[in-house]
Protein backbone atom coordinates (compact mmCIF):
# COMPACT_ATOMS: atom_id res chain seq x y z
CA UNK A 1 0.00 0.00 0.00
CA UNK A 2 1.43 3.38 -1.01
CA UNK A 3 2.01 6.09 1.62
CA UNK A 4 -0.46 8.31 -0.23
CA UNK A 5 -3.21 5.72 0.12
CA UNK A 6 -2.28 5.07 3.75
CA UNK A 7 -2.61 8.76 4.62
CA UNK A 8 -6.09 8.86 3.07
CA UNK A 9 -7.13 5.68 4.86
CA UNK A 10 -5.89 7.03 8.21
CA UNK A 11 -7.80 10.26 7.64
CA UNK A 12 -11.05 8.46 6.78
CA UNK A 13 -10.80 6.12 9.78
CA UNK A 14 -10.08 8.97 12.21
CA UNK A 15 -12.88 11.07 10.70
CA UNK A 16 -15.35 8.23 11.25
CA UNK A 17 -14.08 7.62 14.78
CA UNK A 18 -14.45 11.30 15.71
CA UNK A 19 -17.89 11.71 14.13
CA UNK A 20 -19.59 9.03 16.27
CA UNK A 21 -19.12 10.61 19.73
CA UNK A 22 -19.36 14.03 18.11
CA UNK A 23 -23.02 13.37 17.28
CA UNK A 24 -23.89 13.10 20.96
CA UNK A 25 -21.82 16.17 21.84
CA UNK A 26 -23.71 18.23 19.27
CA UNK A 27 -27.10 16.91 20.40
CA UNK A 28 -26.24 17.65 24.02
CA UNK A 29 -25.07 21.17 23.10
CA UNK A 30 -21.63 20.35 24.45
CA UNK A 31 -19.65 20.64 21.22
CA UNK A 32 -17.01 22.95 22.66
CA UNK A 33 -16.08 20.33 25.25
CA UNK A 34 -14.32 18.57 22.38
CA UNK A 35 -12.13 21.67 22.08
CA UNK A 36 -11.37 21.64 25.79
CA UNK A 37 -10.63 17.91 25.98
CA UNK A 38 -8.46 17.84 22.85
CA UNK A 39 -6.22 20.51 24.39
CA UNK A 40 -6.11 19.49 28.04
CA UNK A 41 -5.13 15.88 27.31
CA UNK A 42 -1.67 17.31 26.66
CA UNK A 43 -1.34 17.94 30.40
CA UNK A 44 -2.17 14.29 31.08
CA UNK A 45 0.53 13.21 28.63
CA UNK A 46 3.08 15.53 30.24
CA UNK A 47 2.29 14.32 33.76
CA UNK A 48 2.42 10.71 32.59
CA UNK A 49 5.84 11.33 31.05
CA UNK A 50 7.13 12.90 34.26
CA UNK A 51 6.11 9.75 36.14
CA UNK A 52 7.56 7.24 33.69
CA UNK A 53 10.18 9.16 31.68
CA UNK A 54 9.10 6.99 28.77
CA UNK A 55 7.16 8.39 25.79
CA UNK A 56 6.05 4.86 24.86
CA UNK A 57 4.53 4.11 28.25
CA UNK A 58 0.80 3.25 28.33
CA UNK A 59 0.55 5.51 31.37
CA UNK A 60 0.71 8.52 29.03
CA UNK A 61 -2.46 7.35 27.32
CA UNK A 62 -4.16 6.67 30.67
CA UNK A 63 -3.12 10.08 31.97
CA UNK A 64 -4.43 11.82 28.86
CA UNK A 65 -7.82 10.11 29.08
CA UNK A 66 -8.04 10.82 32.80
CA UNK A 67 -7.23 14.49 32.20
CA UNK A 68 -10.00 14.68 29.60
CA UNK A 69 -12.54 13.38 32.11
CA UNK A 70 -11.09 15.68 34.79
CA UNK A 71 -11.61 18.61 32.43
CA UNK A 72 -15.30 17.79 32.10
CA UNK A 73 -15.60 17.46 35.89
CA UNK A 74 -13.90 20.81 36.46
CA UNK A 75 -16.12 22.53 33.88
CA UNK A 76 -19.22 21.16 35.56
CA UNK A 77 -17.90 22.08 39.00
CA UNK A 78 -17.37 25.69 37.94
CA UNK A 79 -20.69 25.98 36.09
CA UNK A 80 -22.65 24.49 39.01
CA UNK A 81 -21.64 27.40 41.20
CA UNK A 82 -24.12 29.46 39.21
CA UNK A 83 -21.62 32.30 38.94
CA UNK A 84 -20.75 31.58 35.31
CA UNK A 85 -22.43 29.65 32.49
CA UNK A 86 -21.04 26.47 30.97
CA UNK A 87 -19.45 28.18 27.96
CA UNK A 88 -17.61 30.56 30.26
CA UNK A 89 -16.55 27.65 32.48
CA UNK A 90 -15.04 25.90 29.46
CA UNK A 91 -13.22 29.11 28.56
CA UNK A 92 -11.80 29.29 32.07
CA UNK A 93 -10.78 25.67 32.59
CA UNK A 94 -9.19 24.46 29.38
CA UNK A 95 -6.84 27.43 28.72
CA UNK A 96 -5.59 27.13 32.30
CA UNK A 97 -4.87 23.40 32.03
CA UNK A 98 -3.39 23.69 28.55
CA UNK A 99 -1.18 26.57 29.66
CA UNK A 100 0.13 24.51 32.56
CA UNK A 101 1.08 21.77 30.09
CA UNK A 102 2.88 24.25 27.83
CA UNK A 103 4.78 25.71 30.78
CA UNK A 104 5.81 22.26 32.02
CA UNK A 105 7.04 21.26 28.56
CA UNK A 106 8.95 24.51 28.09
CA UNK A 107 10.53 24.39 31.54
CA UNK A 108 11.21 20.70 32.19
CA UNK A 109 10.88 18.82 28.89
CA UNK A 110 12.27 21.13 26.24
CA UNK A 111 14.67 18.42 25.03
CA UNK A 112 11.91 15.78 24.74
CA UNK A 113 9.76 15.12 21.70
CA UNK A 114 6.65 16.74 23.18
CA UNK A 115 5.98 19.49 20.66
CA UNK A 116 2.91 21.67 21.29
CA UNK A 117 2.76 22.65 17.62
CA UNK A 118 2.53 19.02 16.51
CA UNK A 119 -0.17 18.40 19.10
CA UNK A 120 -2.22 21.31 17.74
CA UNK A 121 -1.69 20.77 14.03
CA UNK A 122 -0.45 17.19 13.61
CA UNK A 123 1.15 16.01 10.40
CA UNK A 124 -0.65 13.26 8.55
CA UNK A 125 2.00 13.09 5.86
CA UNK A 126 4.45 11.63 8.39
CA UNK A 127 2.00 9.08 9.83
CA UNK A 128 2.98 6.24 7.40
CA UNK A 129 6.59 6.35 8.67
CA UNK A 130 5.65 5.34 12.23
CA UNK A 131 4.81 1.66 11.81
CA UNK A 132 4.21 -1.51 13.78
CA UNK A 133 3.64 -5.18 13.01
CA UNK A 134 0.13 -6.44 13.77
CA UNK A 135 -0.91 -10.00 12.90
CA UNK A 136 1.99 -10.20 10.51
CA UNK A 137 0.99 -6.98 8.74
CA UNK A 138 3.24 -3.92 8.56
CA UNK A 139 0.82 -1.05 9.26
CA UNK A 140 1.06 2.62 10.23
CA UNK A 141 0.61 3.04 13.98
CA UNK A 142 -1.94 5.83 13.43
CA UNK A 143 -4.07 3.50 11.29
CA UNK A 144 -4.05 0.78 13.94
CA UNK A 145 -4.92 3.25 16.70
CA UNK A 146 -7.61 4.82 14.53
CA UNK A 147 -9.18 1.47 13.68
CA UNK A 148 -9.12 0.47 17.34
CA UNK A 149 -10.78 3.74 18.34
CA UNK A 150 -13.40 3.43 15.61
CA UNK A 151 -14.19 -0.16 16.57
CA UNK A 152 -14.46 0.82 20.25
CA UNK A 153 -16.85 3.67 19.44
CA UNK A 154 -18.99 1.48 17.19
CA UNK A 155 -19.24 -1.30 19.78
CA UNK A 156 -20.12 1.10 22.60
CA UNK A 157 -22.79 2.87 20.55
CA UNK A 158 -24.33 -0.44 19.49
CA UNK A 159 -24.30 -1.79 23.04
CA UNK A 160 -25.58 1.37 24.73
CA UNK A 161 -27.59 2.94 21.92
CA UNK A 162 -30.82 2.99 23.92
CA UNK A 163 -29.17 4.46 27.01
CA UNK A 164 -27.31 7.11 25.02
CA UNK A 165 -30.42 8.09 23.09
CA UNK A 166 -32.62 8.37 26.17
CA UNK A 167 -30.04 10.20 28.29
CA UNK A 168 -29.34 12.61 25.44
CA UNK A 169 -32.92 13.58 24.66
CA UNK A 170 -34.56 13.23 28.09
CA UNK A 171 -32.19 12.88 31.03
CA UNK A 172 -35.03 13.15 33.55
CA UNK A 173 -36.88 10.21 32.00
CA UNK A 174 -33.63 8.24 31.83
CA UNK A 175 -33.11 8.80 35.55
CA UNK A 176 -36.72 7.82 36.32
CA UNK A 177 -36.24 4.58 34.39
CA UNK A 178 -33.02 3.81 36.25
CA UNK A 179 -30.55 4.42 33.40
CA UNK A 180 -28.13 6.60 35.47
CA UNK A 181 -27.69 9.54 33.06
CA UNK A 182 -24.66 10.79 35.02
CA UNK A 183 -22.88 7.50 34.38
CA UNK A 184 -23.83 7.66 30.70
CA UNK A 185 -22.54 11.24 30.57
CA UNK A 186 -19.14 10.45 32.03
CA UNK A 187 -18.91 7.31 29.94
CA UNK A 188 -19.46 9.43 26.84
CA UNK A 189 -16.85 11.96 28.00
CA UNK A 190 -14.39 9.11 28.51
CA UNK A 191 -15.02 7.92 24.96
CA UNK A 192 -14.52 11.50 23.69
CA UNK A 193 -11.21 11.65 25.59
CA UNK A 194 -10.05 8.30 24.23
CA UNK A 195 -10.97 9.37 20.70
CA UNK A 196 -9.18 12.70 21.06
CA UNK A 197 -6.04 11.07 22.43
CA UNK A 198 -6.05 8.37 19.76
CA UNK A 199 -6.50 10.88 16.95
CA UNK A 200 -4.51 14.00 17.74
CA UNK A 201 -1.07 12.38 17.48
CA UNK A 202 -1.67 11.99 13.75
CA UNK A 203 -4.04 14.83 12.87
CA UNK A 204 -3.65 17.35 15.69
CA UNK A 205 -6.24 18.72 18.07
CA UNK A 206 -7.59 21.34 15.65
CA UNK A 207 -8.68 18.71 13.13
CA UNK A 208 -10.05 16.53 15.94
CA UNK A 209 -12.34 19.40 16.94
CA UNK A 210 -13.39 19.99 13.33
CA UNK A 211 -14.17 16.29 12.76
CA UNK A 212 -16.09 15.96 16.04
CA UNK A 213 -18.27 19.01 15.49
CA UNK A 214 -18.53 19.79 11.77
CA UNK A 215 -19.92 16.53 10.31
CA UNK A 216 -22.45 15.96 13.14
CA UNK A 217 -23.61 19.59 12.89
CA UNK A 218 -24.12 19.16 9.14
CA UNK A 219 -25.92 15.84 9.64
CA UNK A 220 -28.19 17.49 12.21
CA UNK A 221 -29.49 19.79 9.48
CA UNK A 222 -30.28 16.82 7.24
CA UNK A 223 -32.23 14.46 9.49
CA UNK A 224 -34.16 14.12 12.74
CA UNK A 225 -33.35 10.43 13.27
CA UNK A 226 -30.38 9.57 15.46
CA UNK A 227 -29.37 6.49 13.47
CA UNK A 228 -29.35 8.43 10.21
CA UNK A 229 -27.47 11.28 11.86
CA UNK A 230 -24.73 8.89 12.95
CA UNK A 231 -24.42 7.42 9.45
CA UNK A 232 -24.48 10.83 7.75
CA UNK A 233 -21.88 12.19 10.17
CA UNK A 234 -19.50 9.37 9.31
CA UNK A 235 -20.06 9.83 5.57
CA UNK A 236 -19.62 13.62 5.69
CA UNK A 237 -16.51 13.29 7.84
CA UNK A 238 -14.95 10.69 5.53
CA UNK A 239 -15.79 12.69 2.41
CA UNK A 240 -14.36 15.87 3.95
CA UNK A 241 -11.15 14.04 4.88
CA UNK A 242 -10.66 12.74 1.33
CA UNK A 243 -11.54 16.09 -0.24
CA UNK A 244 -9.15 17.82 2.16
CA UNK A 245 -6.30 15.50 1.25
CA UNK A 246 -6.63 16.16 -2.47
CA UNK A 247 -7.14 19.87 -1.87
CA UNK A 248 -3.88 19.90 0.10
CA UNK A 249 -2.09 17.94 -2.64
CA UNK A 250 -3.37 20.38 -5.27
CA UNK A 251 -2.27 23.52 -3.38
CA UNK A 252 0.74 21.93 -1.62
CA UNK A 253 -0.45 23.01 1.83
CA UNK A 254 -0.95 21.38 5.24
CA UNK A 255 -3.17 18.30 5.08
CA UNK A 256 -4.86 18.79 8.47
CA UNK A 257 -5.68 22.41 7.69
CA UNK A 258 -7.14 21.47 4.32
CA UNK A 259 -9.28 18.75 5.85
CA UNK A 260 -10.60 21.14 8.50
CA UNK A 261 -11.37 23.60 5.69
CA UNK A 262 -13.29 20.95 3.77
CA UNK A 263 -15.29 20.17 6.91
CA UNK A 264 -16.26 23.83 7.00
CA UNK A 265 -17.12 23.79 3.29
CA UNK A 266 -19.29 20.67 3.77
CA UNK A 267 -21.17 22.32 6.62
CA UNK A 268 -21.61 25.51 4.59
CA UNK A 269 -23.08 23.58 1.66
CA UNK A 270 -25.50 21.74 3.94
CA UNK A 271 -26.33 24.98 5.78
CA UNK A 272 -27.26 26.58 2.46
CA UNK A 273 -28.88 23.71 0.57
CA UNK A 274 -30.35 21.28 3.16
CA UNK A 275 -33.86 20.36 1.93
CA UNK A 276 -35.70 21.22 5.17
CA UNK A 277 -33.43 23.34 7.37
CA UNK A 278 -31.07 24.90 4.86
CA UNK A 279 -30.88 28.66 4.53
CA UNK A 280 -32.29 28.65 0.99
CA UNK A 281 -35.10 26.24 1.87
CA UNK A 282 -35.97 28.30 4.94
CA UNK A 283 -36.04 31.52 2.93
CA UNK A 284 -38.22 29.90 0.26
CA UNK A 285 -40.58 28.54 2.93
CA UNK A 286 -40.90 31.96 4.56
CA UNK A 287 -41.58 33.53 1.18
CA UNK A 288 -44.32 30.96 0.49
CA UNK A 289 -45.81 31.60 3.92
CA UNK A 290 -45.75 35.33 3.26
CA UNK A 291 -47.68 34.95 0.01
CA UNK A 292 -50.06 32.43 1.57
CA UNK A 293 -50.81 34.81 4.43
CA UNK A 294 -51.40 37.64 1.97
CA UNK A 295 -53.79 35.46 -0.06
CA UNK A 296 -55.65 34.57 3.14
CA UNK A 297 -55.93 38.27 4.02
CA UNK A 298 -57.30 39.01 0.55
CA UNK A 299 -59.80 36.16 0.79
CA UNK A 300 -60.96 37.31 4.23
CA UNK A 301 -61.34 40.87 2.98
CA UNK A 302 -63.46 39.79 0.02
CA UNK A 303 -65.57 37.47 2.20
CA UNK A 304 -66.27 40.19 4.76
CA UNK A 305 -67.37 42.73 2.14
CA UNK A 306 -69.16 40.49 -0.36
CA UNK A 307 -72.82 41.58 -0.74
CA UNK A 308 -72.37 44.74 1.37
CA UNK A 309 -73.11 48.29 0.15
CA UNK A 310 -69.40 49.14 0.15
CA UNK A 311 -68.44 46.07 -1.92
CA UNK A 312 -68.03 48.15 -5.09
CA UNK A 313 -65.18 50.06 -3.47
CA UNK A 314 -63.75 47.39 -1.14
CA UNK A 315 -63.65 44.57 -3.68
CA UNK A 316 -62.48 46.50 -6.73
CA UNK A 317 -59.33 44.92 -8.12
CA UNK A 318 -57.56 48.26 -8.41
CA UNK A 319 -58.52 49.41 -4.90
CA UNK A 320 -58.29 46.30 -2.75
CA UNK A 321 -54.60 46.91 -2.01
CA UNK A 322 -55.32 50.39 -0.72
CA UNK A 323 -57.90 49.08 1.72
CA UNK A 324 -55.50 46.37 2.93
CA UNK A 325 -52.70 48.96 3.15
CA UNK A 326 -50.52 47.18 0.62
CA UNK A 327 -48.21 48.76 -1.89
CA UNK A 328 -49.70 48.69 -5.42
CA UNK A 329 -47.01 46.36 -6.81
CA UNK A 330 -47.43 43.93 -3.90
CA UNK A 331 -51.24 44.05 -4.14
CA UNK A 332 -51.15 43.33 -7.87
CA UNK A 333 -48.87 40.33 -7.30
CA UNK A 334 -51.14 38.93 -4.55
CA UNK A 335 -54.20 39.25 -6.81
CA UNK A 336 -52.30 37.56 -9.66
CA UNK A 337 -51.23 34.66 -7.42
CA UNK A 338 -54.75 34.31 -6.01
CA UNK A 339 -56.18 34.13 -9.54
CA UNK A 340 -53.61 31.55 -10.60
CA UNK A 341 -54.38 29.52 -7.50
CA UNK A 342 -58.10 29.52 -8.22
CA UNK A 343 -58.96 31.55 -5.13
CA UNK A 344 -60.55 34.58 -6.83
CA UNK A 345 -61.99 35.47 -10.22
CA UNK A 346 -62.68 38.78 -11.87
CA UNK A 347 -66.21 40.00 -12.45
CA UNK A 348 -65.60 43.15 -14.42
CA UNK A 349 -63.69 45.53 -12.15
CA UNK A 350 -64.60 43.45 -9.08
CA UNK A 351 -62.94 40.49 -7.43
CA UNK A 352 -65.08 37.57 -6.26
CA UNK A 353 -64.17 34.49 -4.27
CA UNK A 354 -64.33 31.05 -5.81
CA UNK A 355 -65.49 28.09 -3.75
CA UNK A 356 -61.88 27.31 -2.98
CA UNK A 357 -61.21 30.90 -1.96
CA UNK A 358 -64.30 30.99 0.24
CA UNK A 359 -63.16 27.80 1.99
CA UNK A 360 -59.71 29.32 2.59
CA UNK A 361 -61.26 32.50 4.02
CA UNK A 362 -63.58 30.56 6.31
CA UNK A 363 -60.70 28.38 7.51
CA UNK A 364 -58.60 31.48 8.20
CA UNK A 365 -61.44 33.18 10.08
CA UNK A 366 -61.67 30.23 12.50
CA UNK A 367 -58.03 30.47 13.57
Amino acid sequence: MSPQLEVQLIAVVIAAACAIPGVFLVLRRMAMLSDAISHTVLLGIVLGYFLTRDLASPLLFVGAVAMGVATVSLVELVSRTGLVKEDAAIGLVFPALFSVAVILISRFASNVHLDTDSVLLGELALAPFDRLILLGLDLPRALVVGLGTLLLNLVLVLLFYKELKLATFDAALAAALGFAPALVHYGLMTVVSITAVGAFDAVGSILVIALMVGPPAAAYLLTDRLSRMLALSVLIGAASALAGYWFAAWLDVAIAGSMATMVGVAFLLVYLFAPERGLIATAARRARQRWLFAEQMLALHLLNHAGTPEAAAECASDQVGEHLRWRPVFAAEVVRRAEQGGLVRRQGPMLALTERGRALAQEASLR
